[in-house]
């Protein structure tokens, strides 16, 4: 593929990603419709006015530029950056391929190189024509301080997303969306001549400490295009197409094991499908470690560290004994994720930012399941501020959204509120359709927690689905990554609507059926057959699934484990609500116990053979008192982890442990309105079964506050469960039945 076919390429992916039409590019850049048409067709040669425009229009950071090298400049060799429109102005200020300078012209903008400076000058023969390091920030020079270069113009015109030019020399940051560096092909001869003592002065803007460009391999021109065309594919969201161009520089890669290595760390940056383990990928990995052991040189160090971080991540992907790797558990995984966080530790500062991002988001992840909420907030907070310091766009946007959901699991709504408006503007500035995937699951999660129900609903059953079906459609991601966080956010949204029944006559029924491999969907659907009357149903999934699973001992201590125990004991509730209500009708006015003491299963009932496994349930929310469980990565907030802790507590006939539960929820569900509701109607349910009048008092004034918000926000099963407790109040002392 030529440069001119490149830059079509990526000038059309970019377009796409960012969503506008050739013609809202056309009025943006000031080309015709029909001429950018020709372009992106390779019926028109472009040239770098256009180039630097649509870098401009497209937030490309230089890459569209760059992919032109000196093709189209005139002048290639005199030495002097074209003038552009208005006198004085230069139009790029960068240095010319074999010129002698390469300086900016006066006047020109604040970015390009200034005549006499030290930076904005050309190097001969480099392949971009890209500054000295240490100048200003722009195309003619290094970034300046905490700037994302280092050899052969720093920052120089490098792709959008990363932070630096994958032609600038051996240490850029990275294609777009990519944020690693691909050391560029073979310098030309007039390159050469500098000395390596010139990345000295390049400290100040380089990536940052310890960055050993002179150590680095220089691989070849199709390998960097191939990777450079990989990571544009990410940015618009199409994973299949970049793993196979990955794929392909890996093949094209053969006896380099050090440019192998660099392609397998972008392929293991794919998606992968929740719950499972890709093994393909896995046996790369290992090839690669295999191919690096015993190597002490840096670049070697740095690449297995971040492979073995990637191979513990996956590792960690298994949730049980028919998706874990054998002989490598999630466990495992998290164990050599502490081991490699440790080594990294011991290196620093010299690896690399890029190096320290992915170890850090990788190393994460792998601990997720694992490691308490508070351990991760403190690798995400961490993360984000390399990730900044690297100015890498594709960390940047992995830290805020893990620094998000860390926040969000500590229960630092407001902080992580915060957060996602940072990515939000992240998100837009980046023009990525994963990127703005991840910011409209981020609101909708935020919607559904405030009890805005509508504009949740709008994103949830709109354009959210239409861009999942499409992109799966297209397998451009991993056919269940957007469908199951679709399908979460749908499900949890009639959950609180108290619309369940339509999830049974709806398409998604057979979503959650289909997925029930993953924990967290066989105590969903549990829960849905509990609230659409199915309790024999319900009863019969929890029991499979407690024989499945040890009677619910074989659960992690974090992670996926919370959400799933959580929706487990709302269905727990909801069979107890049941049973009571079967006592009542068999008996009249009442079980026939005293009010204030909790009636418990009838022998040989469904519930009395469920209790045994409310222990181990009880012992993993009761780990996480002041937590919000959290649901996917991120897909919903189903609410503090004491609050079903208190239902738990509640079906084991403990109302006064039940009642200290729901005061530590009620702290960390205040901004919630949602929430609020059902913590207000178990407080009355709790209330009522206490012996003491004093604490049974404030029942009914809880149960209808609970009601009035419910009724607010549209929650038409708690409103219905608010009637009946007000109703059967009102009748007389009974003892109230327990239920979500």
């Amino acid at each position: 593929m030529t440069p001119e076919q490149e830059f079509a390429e990526a000038l059309r992916l970019r377009r796409k990603a960012a969503g506008l039409s050739l013609g809202e590019l056309s009025r943006r850049v000031n080309y015709s419709k029909s001429y950018l048409s020709r372009v992106e067709n390779g019926g028109r040669q472009p040239g770098p006015a256009l180039a630097r425009e649509c870098d401009t229009a497209l937030h490309a950071e230089g890459e569209l530029l760059a992919l032109l090298g000196n093709r189209g400049e005139p002048g290639a060799g005199a030495g002097r950056g074209r003038r552009g429109r208005g006198a004085g102005q230069g139009e790029g200020g960068r240095g010319v391929p074999g010129g002698p300078a390469g300086r900016g012209v006066p006047g020109g903008p604040a970015d390009q190189g200034v005549p006499g400076g030290p930076a904005g000058q050309g190097v001969p023969g480099d392949p971009a024509g890209q500054g000295v390091p240490g100048g200003p920030a722009g195309q003619g020079g290094s970034r300046g301080p905490g700037g994302s270069g280092d050899v052969g113009g720093a920052r120089g015109s490098g792709p959008a997303g990363a932070g630096g030019s994958a032609l600038a020399g051996p240490r850029g940051s990275g294609p777009v969306g990519a944020g690693a560096s691909v050391p560029a092909g073979p310098r030309s001869p007039a390159a050469t001549h500098r000395p390596r003592t010139s990345v000295g002065p390049a400290r100040a803007g380089s990536v940052g400490r310890g960055a050993h460009p002179a150590r680095l391999p220089l691989f070849g021109a199709e390998f960097e295009q191939l990777v450079r065309r990989g990571d544009a594919r990410h940015l618009l969201g199409d994973m299949y197409e970049a793993g196979r161009l990955y794929l392909e520089a890996y093949r094209a890669a053969e006896g380099d094991e050090l440019a192998r290595a660099h392609a397998v760390v972008r392929c293991a940056r794919r998606w992968s499908d929740p719950g499972q383990v890709d093994r393909d990928l896995l046996a790369r990995i290992d090839e690669s470690l295999r191919a690096l052991h015993g190597r002490d040189d840096l670049p070697a160090v740095e690449l297995r560290l971040r492979l073995t971080a990637h191979r513990a991540k996956k590792l960690s992907m298994g949730v049980g004994d028919d998706t874990a790797v054998p002989g490598a558990e999630p466990a495992t995984g998290a164990d050599r994720a502490r081991g490699i966080l440790r080594e990294l530790r011991e290196r620093l500062p010299d690896v690399t930012p890029e190096t320290h991002c992915e170890v850090l988001t990788e190393c994460r992840w792998a601990l997720y399941d694992f490691a308490p909420a508070g351990e991760l907030l403190a690798l995400s907070a961490e993360l984000r501020d390399v990730a900044t310091r690297s100015r890498s766009m594709y960390f940047v946007g992995e830290a805020l959204v893990a620094l998000a959901i860390d926040q969000l699991r500590m229960g630092r709504v407001p902080a992580a509120d915060a957060t996602i408006r940072r990515h939000r503007e992240h998100a837009a500035h980046r023009h990525s359709t994963l990127a703005r995937w991840q910011q409209h699951t981020l609101d909708a999660l935020i919607n559904l927690w405030q009890g805005e129900f509508a504009a949740a609903e709008g994103w949830i059953f709109g354009r959210g689905r239409e861009l999942a079906d499409a992109m799966e459609a297209d397998l451009a991601v991993p056919a269940d990554t957007l469908s199951q966080t679709c399908l979460g956010q749908a499900y949890w949204l009639r959950h609180e609507q108290g619309r369940m029944a339509e999830l049974f006559g709806s398409p998604l029924m057979s979503g959650v059926r289909r997925r029930d491999y993953f924990p967290v969907w066989r105590a969903g659907l549990a829960l849905a057959l509990c609230e659409t009357g199915r309790h024999d149903q319900a009863a019969d999934q929890i029991l499979a699934f407690a024989a499945d699973t040890h009677g619910f001992t074989a659960f992690p201590p974090s992670g996926w484990a919370l959400p799933t125990a959580a929706v487990l004991a709302q269905a727990y509730a909801e069979l107890a609500e049941h049973a009571d209500q079967q006592a009542n009708d068999t008996d009249g006015m009442g079980s026939g116990a005293p009010s204030g003491t909790p009636p418990g299963p009838e022998p040989g009932s469904r519930l009395a053979e469920l209790l045994p496994y409310v222990p181990p349930l009880r012992a993993l929310l009761d780990a996480h008192p002041g937590e919000l469980v959290l649901a996917g990565w991120p897909t919903v907030l189903l609410g503090p982890a004491a609050r079903f802790s208190a239902l738990l507590a509640l079906v084991a006939g403990e109302p006064e442990t039940a009642l200290g539960q729901l005061r530590r929820a009620v702290r960390l569900a205040q901004h919630s309105p949602a929430q609020m509701a059902r913590l207000r109607l178990d407080e009355a349910r709790v209330r009522l079964r206490s012996p003491d009048i004093a604490v049974r008092l404030p029942a009914q004034d809880l149960a209808r506050t609970a009601l009035r918000i419910a009724e607010e926000l549209g929650m038409a099963g708690v409103a219905e469960d608010c009637r009946e407790f007000l109703q059967a109040a009102a009748e007389g002392p009974f003892t109230s039945p327990a239920g979500p």
